[in-house]
């Protein structure tokens, strides 16, 4: 199937490639399905509505920077993504871009939960946690001063 996208133009897409949030994304709520696409040479992906070109997040797997980071999903989450093994998922963090890479930041309180074997996904909210909305991706020297 093809569709628009807000970086790579009209794309042909797999429809089994198809991640359905069931409850959308907050901010977000009648989006729905999305698909993950490659942004070649870099550890980025773009997470892509498959409805809307203009609706499109930059996503960065968050343990390529931040190895201790770790959270625990409850039940009810477990349960709604269909999750019978962590081989089954995938943990994403949405980035914000900056005026320079070196500034763009990832949300770590809030990351993506994707079952990738089912294709089910949800926007995990942690509760109780010191990570921020804001982490740096890349830190540099000043920026591991100001934590």
């Amino acid at each position: 199937m093809k569709i628009k996208t807000k970086y790579f133009d009209e794309v042909e897409i797999n429809e089994e490639d198809i991640i359905t949030f069931q409850n959308g994304l907050p901010g977000f709520l009648e989006e729905k399905q999305f698909v993950l696409m490659n942004l070649e040479e870099t550890v980025f992906q773009v997470l892509q509505s498959v409805t809307t070109k203009a609706l499109a997040f930059i996503v960065v797997n968050p343990f390529g920077f931040k190895s201790d980071y770790s959270f625990e999903l409850d039940d009810q989450v477990v349960e709604q993504l269909k999750i019978e093994s962590s081989d089954d998922v995938s943990i994403l963090s949405i980035v914000t871009l900056r005026d320079t890479l070196a500034a763009s930041t990832a949300n770590l309180k809030a990351p993506l939960v994707i079952n990738v074997k089912e294709k089910e996904g949800k926007q995990y909210i942690i509760q109780k946690t010191d990570d921020s909305t804001k982490e740096y991706i890349f830190k540099t020297v000043n920026q591991k001063e100001d934590k």
